[in-house]
């Protein structure tokens, strides 16, 4: 199983304490922290991603569930109105996040700021973040990560003007979290509240 290389230290130090518990013939302890050693490991796999791509698409940026879709005045990427796509990952979805188009990074932000469940819509407000706008072929695109309840660390990979390209990886959130999605009014979405989604697999809108 491939995984991200954040969690290697996570991982190191959930076996380090398994290996400690059963040279110490602590079995209960052992046989309590098995399965959460074990999901240190699926927390963190990064599975290889491949589905429909082109400029007309626009694909998931993250595995998890649909939790809203709103319209909303986006002012720095879109400059306007737009739609709002909301993605929840809980702790057992893959948390490696995919650019969701290609294009150039024309837009970078981050915010410091509080740790409420991500599903509520107050933690788009307030919640720690990192915007990454792009400039595509179909028109402009923002993807939000957002911190959650026990997220503590959002990893963003690229800098303002880097190309990227549908699908790979844009970077991964701890722990908990959700991604947002903007783009223009009149849009079209391809997704509904409630339907699950995988990043990179994904088609959740496409330009008209």
């Amino acid at each position: 199983m491939r995984v991200a290389p954040e969690g290697r230290p996570f991982i190191a130090i959930a076996w380090l304490l398994a290996l400690v518990l059963a040279a110490l013939s602590w079995w209960v302890a052992l046989m309590l922290w098995l399965p959460i050693a074990i999901w240190v490991i699926a927390f963190f796999r990064d599975p290889i991603r491949s589905g429909a791509r082109g400029d007309r698409l626009i694909i998931a940026p993250a595995d998890g569930k649909i939790v809203s879709i709103i319209p909303i005045n986006e002012p720095d990427v879109i400059a306007g109105p737009a739609m709002r796509i909301s993605i929840f990952m809980n702790v057992f979805n893959v948390h490696v996040n995919r650019y969701p188009t290609d294009g150039t990074i024309s837009f970078r932000r981050y915010r410091a700021g509080k740790f409420f469940n991500a599903a509520d819509d107050k933690a788009a407000l307030e919640n720690e973040q990192s915007d990454v706008g792009i400039a595509s072929p179909g028109g402009p695109v923002l993807a939000r990560q957002i911190a959650g309840l026990i997220a503590r660390r959002i990893i963003t990979d690229h800098a303002a003007d880097t190309v990227v390209r549908q699908g790979d990886r844009m970077g991964l959130i701890r722990f908990g979290s959700r991604v947002d999605v903007f783009v223009p009014a009149g849009t079209r979405i391809l997704v509904k509240e409630g339907d699950v989604t995988q990043a990179g697999v994904t088609v959740i809108a496409e330009w008209t």
